[in-house]
This record gives C-alpha cells, sequence and structure tokens, in this order.
C-alpha cells in the first residue's frame, strides 16, 4: 500500500498528537541559569510557559553537538523519550574551532558533510556538526519521538552600536542537516531568524540590557524573550508546521 503525501502529514500530525513531553537540548543559552553567574539563564528555562505539554530541559552549559554526543546526553535522552515525544535539538556556540589545533574537546570538524578531522589532544576520530545532529536524530527517531532541529540563539546583534545580523555557519549546518535526514519527522525551526527579528525591532537600548555580563548569555528577561520568539515561530510556521506546533499555547 502506498502512502500519498497528504496521508504521510496526516499520520504525523496523529503521531504528534500523541506527544507527552517536550525535551530541549543544547548549551548555556538554553540551560537553567545560562552561565551560572547568578544573572544570566537560558531560554529552555521558560520555554514551558508557552506550551501546553511538559517541557524538560536537557541542555547544558559548555556542550557543543559533539560533547553532548560524546558523552552520552542524547543517549540519556533517548532512554528517556516515549513514543510521540518531541526533542528539539539546538547547538552552535561552542562548536567552533577545529579538533585538530589544541582540541579543546567541543569543536567539530570543520565541514557540513562527511569530513573527519583527528583529534591533536587525544586521538579521537571527529565529525562534523551535521553529522553528530544527524546521529542524534536517528537514534530519537528509533525511539518514536519527533525531532525538531532549532538553529542557534544570536549573541547581542546590537554590541557594536549597530545591529549586526548575520548568522553562524552553524545556522546553515542545522538545516542542511534537516534535509539530509528527509524525514517529515524532522523539522527545522530558525530560531537565530526568528530572534534577530525580535532584537532588530526592539532595538539597541532594549537588546544591551539583556546581556549583564557578556555578549552570549541573557539575563532571565531575555531568556524569556528568547523563548516568546521560539514559541511564536513555531506557531507563525515561520519554517512550516513542525510537530511542536499543536502544542504552543
Amino acid at each position: 500500500m502506498k502512502f500519498t503525501s497528504v496521508s504521510a502529514l496526516f499520520l504525523a500530525g496523529l503521531h504528534a498528537a500523541e506527544a507527552r513531553t517536550a525535551y530541549f537540548c543544547g548549551d548555556s543559552t538554553m540551560a537553567a541559569r545560562g552561565a551560572n553567574d547568578g544573572d544570566t539563564d537560558g531560554w529552555g528555562a521558560y520555554i514551558g510557559k508557552y506550551l501546553t505539554i511538559p517541557a524538560v530541559n536537557k541542555a547544558i552549559g559548555g556542550r557543543s553537538a559533539r560533547s553532548y554526543w560524546n558523552e552520552g546526553r542524547f543517549q540519556e535522552v533517548a532512554d528517556l523519550v516515549q513514543p510521540g515525544d518531541i526533542v528539539v535539538i539546538e547547538f552552535g556556540h561552542n562548536d567552533g574551532g577545529s579538533p585538530e589545533n589544541n582540541d579543546n574537546g567541543r569543536s567539530d570538524c570543520p565541514g557540513a558533510g562527511t569530513q573527519t578531522c583527528i583529534s591533536d589532544k587525544t586521538g579521537e576520530k571527529v565529525y562534523t556538526f551535521v553529522f553528530y545532529v544527524i546521529q542524534a536524530s536517528r537514534l530519537l527517531l528509533s525511539k518514536g519521538a519527533t525531532v525538531v532541529l532549532s538553529s542557534q540563539t544570536p549573541n547581542n546583534q546590537w554590541e557594536t552600536g549597530t545591529f549586526q545580523g548575520a548568522p553562524s555557519r552553524f545556522v546553515g549546518y542545522q538545516k542542511t542537516a534537516t534535509d539530509a535526514l528527509n524525514s517529515p519527522d524532522v523539522t527545522f525551526v530558525d530560531n537565530f531568524q526568528a530572534v534577530s527579528n525580535l532584537y532588530l525591532s526592539l532595538g539597541r537600548d532594549a537588546v544591551n540590557a539583556f546581556y549583564p555580563n557578556d555578549h552570549t548569555h541573557t539575563s532571565p528577561e531575555g531568556a524569556d524573550a528568547i523563548a516568546q520568539a521560539f514559541s511564536g515561530a513555531v506557531a507563525a510556521g515561520m519554517n512550516g508546521t513542525t510537530s511542536l506546533t499543536p502544542f504552543i499555547k
């Protein structure tokens, strides 16, 4: 029996409607308490306000797609999810650099495909950001979850006094991973663009106030604003319908 694309979307919708919990995997921009400095917080601590299902924030500060995978944290989430649950994955802030040059254990191999590198510290074979995201997504799909790949939140785009809205390469890499997976159960949300739109509309002074200590980590107010921007982008279908769409307040 062959399913039409309409039938596939209908079944995906039924699958999403059974969701019980949304899990969030990311770095300190998403993690509770942000940079752990007493002043900052991550948007994953606030996203539950805008969902009709429970949100479990599994983001950990200082992690990249590579280190989150190597530490078994994707596996930990996979062990928790039930069929119909949703997992949001967002990395990028700690993925830069090269493992071949003073490897910090977080840098992915440069590139958007099947490139590999050898760590100059450990001899580990290191893969690309896209590879780690694809592997994580496949693991979660095998457990019956759906996956939402979110592009990284921007840094303070008003830091120089004028708006700087150019995305990092990891924003594009997240879309590349989505396209490569080519599954109705894996969708993309351009959180970078959603937050950029918000920051441009708020202006310099308001956005600068969101960053009390550096250009990456937001105040609780800033984290809440990012959570609103993310949920608003999902609700508006900025990048199309996702499995999270029915559960936005």
